[in-house]
């Protein structure tokens, strides 16, 4: 996502986006919240609430991220 000219919080919290380093099964879970990200960036302007939103967002996206990790990994040990 391009942050170019963006407030330098913006910028910060859209970096905790990117999913193409992860495995398949992983990309599946946080593209959703990649597109999210991109579209609010898209449609709102800087601001505080776009930086919590964006924090906030990047938390859930962390917590299924790793719940599906965990169910990857427990599936593999059965």
């Amino acid at each position: 996502m391009d942050t170019t000219g963006r407030h330098p919080s913006t910028a910060q919290a859209i970096r905790g986006f990117a999913y193409d380093h992860l495995p398949a099964h992983l990309q599946e879970v946080s593209k959703p919240f990649h597109d999210l990200a991109a579209k609010l960036l898209d449609q709102l302007p800087d601001d505080p609430e776009l930086s919590a939103a964006l924090r906030k967002l990047r938390e859930a996206k962390d917590c299924a991220v790793l719940l599906a990790a965990l169910v990857r990994s427990e599936e593999r040990s059965e």
